[in-house]
């Protein structure tokens, strides 16, 4: 399925992920992020979401579900979901293998490698390992976080057989907003996610330009931002936990932009 312009992140959800995942869903998202890493995501209170959606008769196949690969470094060691003992490829195997178990679906509609890893012969030995799972059905795109090297990003997408389809980064100013990289992955038919794109980004939001727009729009700044992003070819991960901003997000489809305000938006990235 063509991926939604909004997906809902589940990090740092904890107990609650599962309610909120159902709320999301109910309130109209139909794009889910998660990740096999303890530390930060409760992956199986998402797969009982989605047991709990079907219940309201919305299908696994109405969403567009995404994990991540997380590798050892970015793990909690009490809690690897892997054998960390094993090769790169064996733990991307293991580690998918118990998120189809965590989410209860035979497939997911993208796998990504939660950040790159060095040598570029680890990063390889990883990507290679994700292109045989979504050679076997079990992933339909593959994609890469983290990632603000644009020649690593080039050298990836020019060795892989299966290219990386998604870019998922942080959108913020210490990486000049990835204007060189979403460029590229615009020409390249990669799809930018963003993620932080409110919390890295106060001075955006209460600048005049926004604030302007805001009243102009009977919009909240945030709303603003994210049309923003889409406009710009961005899908926005957004993790709101309040029933009120779930809706205000989903409701930036209401208006749009004019093409110089999109421009003065763009400027605050400078």
């Amino acid at each position: 399925m063509k991926m939604p312009s909004l997906m809902y992140g589940t990090a740092w959800k904890k107990e609650h992920t599962a309610d909120l995942v159902v709320r999301a869903v109910l309130s109209g998202f139909r794009g889910i992020d998660t990740a096999c890493q303890p530390k930060h995501y409760n992956e199986p209170m998402v797969g009982e979401a989605l047991k709990r959606l079907k219940e309201h008769g919305i299908t696994r196949e109405e969403l567009f579900v995404q994990t991540k690969f997380t590798p050892l470094s970015g793990q909690d060691p009490q809690r690897v979901p892997y054998n960390p003992n094993e090769p790169l490829d064996v733990q991307v195997a293991q580690s998918f293998e118990a998120s189809k178990r965590n989410l209860g679906t035979p497939y997911l509609d993208a796998l990504i490698l939660h950040s790159p890893l060095f040598p570029y012969a680890n990063l390889w030995m990883v990507w290679k390992a994700m292109e045989k799972i979504y050679q076997q059905g079990g992933a339909r795109a593959l994609g890469i976080s983290n990632c603000y090297d644009l020649e690593l990003l080039k050298r990836l997408y020019h060795d892989a057989e299966v290219k990386p389809s998604v870019v998922q980064n942080r959108f913020y100013k210490e990486s000049g907003y990835d204007t060189h990289l979403r460029q590229w992955c615009q020409d390249m038919g990669i799809v930018y996610q963003s993620f932080w794109s409110l919390t890295a980004n106060p001075h955006i939001l209460g600048s005049e330009i926004v604030s302007n727009m805001s009243l102009q729009y009977g919009k909240t700044p945030a709303q603003i931002l994210y049309r923003y992003l889409n406009h710009a070819g961005i899908v926005p991960l957004i993790g709101s936990t309040s029933q009120e901003h779930m809706t205000q997000d989903l409701k930036i489809f209401e208006f749009e932009l004019l093409v110089p305000e999109i421009q003065s938006i763009t400027q605050l990235l400078g």
